[in-house]
């Protein structure tokens, strides 16, 4: 039987030290708590983000290693760079962060379920609405086609999901929210664990132990908190190229 810390619902306490997570199944570092907008910003300060189903309790994560893109270095092939070229999506900020998390949350191919319950979607829109959540829409003239959104804490930014309903609709939301980042001084985007298509993509692994210190560091360099919205650069896709 797999033993962990537990948290309260509504109390204020520390999360567990992130090097105590266990190693298998990787990176779990406690349960229960709640997923109040207090506990979740304390929680991706630590290096530490929840993720769980259905049925489950809540369950805290801190991997080692950490999936990561640095910013200034994300890979466009040369066939999707040609792709961009020749598409004129455009891409905004903020303007549709429910329909973003209900698409992310959407059953996808050969996937069970979703981890974006409605707890989950309704702890993140109390964050989007206290300017700490953040979204990325990509549209082919009025149908939204690809997303991702994620937690701003300082200049560190942490991705939570992303989807596609067009070819390249997920990598033109990526793309365009790293070259956004990298302008305003972000350095590192968490992708939180490794994936095959992140890597191709141009995501690494990072060890816990610099992770940690990068988002320490990071999150106490102050940045605006709020709406990107109207701060968010006119861009259509072959802007990316």
């Amino acid at each position: 039987m797999i033993r962990i810390p537990t948290l309260r619902a509504g109390m204020h306490e520390e999360f567990p030290d992130p090097n105590t997570a266990l190693d298998e199944p990787n990176g779990l570092l406690a349960a229960d708590g709640d997923l109040s907008p207090e506990r979740l910003l304390d929680a991706y300060r630590h290096g530490i983000f929840p993720w769980y189903s259905e049925g489950e309790p809540i369950l805290w994560w801190s991997p080692d290693p950490r999936m990561v893109f640095a910013t200034s270095r994300i890979h466009i092939a040369a066939r999707l760079r040609r792709w961009l070229r020749g598409c004129e999506w455009t891409i905004r900020a903020d303007a549709a962060f429910v329909d973003v998390m209900r698409a992310c949350a959407a059953p996808r191919t050969q996937q069970r379920g979703t981890w974006i319950t409605a707890g989950m979607l309704a702890a993140y829109q109390r964050l989007h609405a206290l300017g700490s959540a953040h979204s990325i829409e990509v549209y082919d003239a009025d149908r939204l086609v690809g997303g991702v959104y994620g937690v701003a804490i300082g200049h560190m930014f942490f991705g939570e999901s992303m989807f596609s309903a067009a070819t390249n609709g997920s990598k033109v939301a990526l793309i365009a929210l790293c070259k956004t980042l990298q302008e305003w001084g972000f350095p590192l985007l968490d992708a939180q664990v490794a994936s095959p298509h992140l890597q191709t993509l141009g995501a690494f692994e990072m060890p816990r132990s610099r992770f940690l210190g990068e988002v320490a560091r990071l999150c106490a360099t102050p940045h605006p908190i709020g709406s990107w919205n109207e701060r968010w650069p006119r861009m259509i896709t072959s802007d990316l190229a």
